[in-house]
């Protein structure tokens, strides 16, 4: 005859869920708090700026020599923090950065500057108070999509972030070393979070290092997946008001600074000597 033991759990039994007493629905992030001072949002802008770079390496954006993520100083507005040329994106550091000022003249660092980085990117600064940082580099599928010579049509949710929101710039007259075309990028992106910068590449900018970086990403992915959806068949784009409300939904700054810090995150964990 078999006997059926009986085993006695009075720990499981005695564990209870710990129910918040007053629930509710919570559907957003609380605001950033703010820095409690220059010397503090100096120091987010140039963490964010390593670290942007270092995730752009893990996206397969880093090519050569090419490829440049900016970011506005918050006393000297005038200068801006920047990578130096031949420091691959994965090794960057914060203590690598240059700050560059509208002259083109390196005012902390000692590696070399890329040109194209200050012809691009001082242009845009000065153009457009409001951005706070620029990136740019020759990802494969942004410059794929760049020889096409058009915008890019509102495909799917995830490119309602762009609908209406980018531009296109159709002068490629070589590598951008002169001042007036950067000039004529800048004025050409406009208030507009991104811009097709014809047989060359993609470009964003936005009001955070984080909002830039994320929106490069997003656009990067944007173009892959046109390329795709078009190899693939005849794809549908979104009804122009179903598209222009999507944006309103998802199209903000706020979105896209929490899906850079969620990536943040683990490189720093990984990663920490960016901070150095």
């Amino acid at each position: 005859m078999s006997a059926v033991l009986s085993i006695d759990r009075p720990a499981a039994r005695s564990q209870q869920l710990q129910l918040n007493p007053n629930p509710q629905q919570k559907y957003w992030f609380d605001p950033p708090a703010q820095r409690p001072s220059i010397e503090a949002e100096r120091r987010h802008r140039q963490e964010r700026l390593a670290g942007a770079f270092r995730l752009f390496a893990r996206f397969g954006f880093a090519q050569g020599l090419a490829g440049h993520i900016t970011a506005r100083d918050p006393e000297l507005t005038d200068h801006f923090w920047v990578n130096p040329l031949g420091v691959h994106f994965s090794r960057i550091k914060v203590s690598d950065l240059l700050l560059v000022n509208s002259k083109g003249e390196t005012v902390i660092g000692e590696r070399p500057l890329n040109k194209a980085a200050f012809a691009i990117h001082a242009a845009i600064h000065e153009y457009n108070p409001k951005i706070i940082a620029a990136a740019h580099t020759h990802s494969t599928y942004g410059k794929a999509w760049s020889t096409l010579g058009r915008k890019l049509d509102t495909l799917t949710q995830d490119s309602c972030v762009f609908h209406d929101d980018h531009a296109l710039f159709d002068d490629f007259t070589g590598m951008v070393v002169d001042e007036s075309e950067g000039l004529r990028i800048a004025k050409a992106l406009g208030d507009r979070k991104g811009a097709i910068l014809k047989n060359h590449g993609i470009l964003t900018a936005g009001p955070t290092v984080e909002a830039a970086a994320w929106w490069y990403i997003a656009l990067d992915n944007a173009c892959h997946t046109q390329l795709l959806a078009e190899a693939a068949g005849t794809p549908h784009p979104i009804d122009e008001a179903v598209a222009r409300h999507t944006h309103g939904q998802i199209g903000g700054p706020e979105g896209a600074l929490h899906a850079f810090e969620s990536l943040y995150e683990g490189l720093v964990e990984a990663e920490p000597e960016l901070l150095l």
